[in-house]
């Protein structure tokens, strides 16, 4: 056979696979049904260590909770393996053709006459966290991840496959969040930034106390309402599901408090991961972990004229740097849940106007 004919036979064999898998779309989507009780019997039997995972909004201190989590001697939490919360997803492994077609192949027998593809996808996840907890002997895993480019998506997702799982949700006050996250680009992601926040950027170099001071604006109109929208949107959708799904397998923090008092906060998410609350130095090693910081100082390395104006992971941070139109945008769109969360409000005036020219700078604007 010449290799015309061969190339033209290997790609009618993709064609037919791929037909097969779109004639029949209800058996694509692998999590569509989630794994049954059954089925996560049977996975557990080969992977019994007990999973719990981290989600938050970025900049919400995911990381800081689980450099804490971790310290503890039967805990183990690593970071970002994205199964859930930003494309492409752990479902993705099955997004070829060819191997949907193999899995639910007729005459192969090991399948038990079922489509083994949700203990697949299960099976894969386990095996990268329970490889590194074993090794150092732990009995609990997990892993953080933040979730707010899939919000809610994100929970339904790791319900379908950790349905017996555990979900802390962290949240920040949604001002502190938008400052973080833009300062963080304007160190790590600058080549993504907008014309507009390069133009601010620059400025912000020249003269941070402009903006400190208050007569200027980190942001445009349109860009901080869509960040309180999207700090809305996650923390909602992620707070409703949990609950939903997960019931009392559920538990949601605050970033403030673990700040304030780690070790209380700590050993509460360790009860709830039904480990001892309590062990021999817990309380200097909670105390030395939050001394450090291995971001800031990375970002101090990397552009220090910034970073050194910026502070990090102090609760309350966004008074330093929201002026009195930011306040009002921010409170029309998150008001309601800052306050239902026991976040202060903005003490912006209740004549200010929130609206504006998107995506520009504010103009130079005194204090009132």
């Amino acid at each position: 056979m010449g290799p015309l004919v061969e190339s033209g036979v290997s790609i009618m064999r993709r064609l037919k696979a791929a037909a097969r898998v779109l004639i029949q779309p209800e058996q694509v989507v692998a999590s569509a049904a989630g794994l049954t009780e059954a089925q996560v019997k049977q996975v557990r039997s080969f992977f019994p260590l007990e999973k719990f995972f981290i989600l938050g909004h970025a900049r919400s201190g995911t990381t800081l909770l689980a450099r804490l989590v971790r310290l503890h001697p039967e805990v183990h939490c690593n970071y970002q393996a994205h199964f859930f919360t930003r494309p492409p997803y752990l479902t993705s492994l099955l997004n070829d053709p060819e191997t949907v077609a193999w899995l639910r192949r007729r005459n192969n027998r090991w399948n038990l006459g079922q489509d083994p593809s949700n203990e697949i996808l299960r099976v894969a996840a386990d095996y990268l966290m329970e490889r590194e907890a074993r090794r150092l002997n732990k009995r609990v895993v997990g892993d953080k991840s933040p979730s707010n480019m899939a919000n809610g998506e994100a929970v339904r997702r790791l319900h379908d496959l950790y349905p017996e799982s555990r979900l802390i949700s962290i949240v920040r006050d949604g001002r502190d969040v938008a400052v973080s996250h833009l300062m963080q680009a304007f160190v790590d992601d600058v080549d993504e930034l907008s014309a507009s926040q390069r133009r601010i950027r620059s400025v912000l170099l020249r003269d941070p106390q402009a903006f400190q001071a208050q007569h200027r604006s980190l942001f445009g109109r349109r860009d901080l309402r869509q960040r309180a929208l999207a700090w809305s949107r996650n923390v909602e959708e992620t707070e409703r599901l949990g609950r939903e799904l997960l019931q009392d397998r559920f538990l949601q923090v605050r970033y403030e408090d673990l700040v304030r008092q780690p070790l209380r906060v700590i050993s509460s998410v360790w009860s709830f991961l039904e480990v001892a609350p309590d062990f021999p130095g817990a309380s200097g090693q909670v105390e030395a972990a939050c001394v450090e910081n291995p971001d800031a100082d990375w970002q101090k390395q990397s552009l220090p004229g910034l970073a050194n104006w910026v502070s990090k992971g102090g609760p309350g941070a966004w008074k330093e740097w929201f002026n009195l139109q930011d306040r009002a945008i921010f409170e029309s769109e998150a008001g309601g849940l800052m306050m239902r969360l026991g976040y202060e409000p903005s003490d912006a005036g209740a004549g200010s106007d929130p609206g504006g020219q998107p995506d520009q700078p504010l103009s130079p604007r005194s204090r009132a």
